[in-house]
């Protein structure tokens, strides 16, 4: 067993059952997702999901991970990250048979999405219906205007470079 817990920092941080923190996660995409505000997992929990206050869904491989999270060859992939609302996301789902990720946002809108690239499919409500099998015909809905970033190969996780500037004046240089 294993808690995920998502923080106003942007972190989501897994721990084990008896309350150590087992791993911490930061986006890598070049957007920055702020304060995240809801998380879920798949079924067979690989995939993990968050959505932050800004908007934006960040998908993660934790498969490998959860499989020995001892080995440190093991490690937890970012995948997609995209602005699915231009407010808040409150709650997020994800539909493993369609392949499909539901958003909900504090603008009262519930869209659809393709889970793997961050396609859009729609809304509930519109006129039309889905249809779920095109994911080539790249739309966006009216209030976003990002496309979805898919990380492809080993990423790095953003961290702080320690720059050190000194207060002399070094004549040698």
């Amino acid at each position: 067993p294993i808690l995920a817990s998502a923080h106003e920092s942007g972190c989501i941080r897994l721990w084990s059952i008896q309350g150590n923190v087992m791993q911490e996660l930061l986006p890598f995409s070049e957007h920055p997702s702020g304060p995240l505000t809801a998380l879920c997992t798949d079924i067979f929990t690989k995939i993990l999901l968050a959505g932050s206050k800004e908007g934006y869904i960040i998908r993660w491989n934790i498969a490998s991970f959860l499989e020995d999270s001892h080995n440190k060859k093991n490690i937890i992939k970012e995948e997609a990250c995209w602005r699915a609302h231009a407010t808040e996301v409150v709650d997020l789902f994800i539909e493993e048979e369609k392949n499909v990720v539901g958003t909900a946002s504090i603008d009262g809108s519930v869209r659809l999405w393709h889970a793997r690239t961050g396609y859009y499919f729609g809304y509930f409500g519109q006129a039309r219906k889905f249809d779920l099998s095109d994911t080539t015909r790249l739309i966006l809905p009216s209030d976003v205007k990002d496309f979805p970033a898919i990380i492809k190969g080993e990423s790095k996780h953003m961290k702080k470079k320690e720059v050190q500037y000194p207060l002399m004046l070094d004549k040698d240089k």
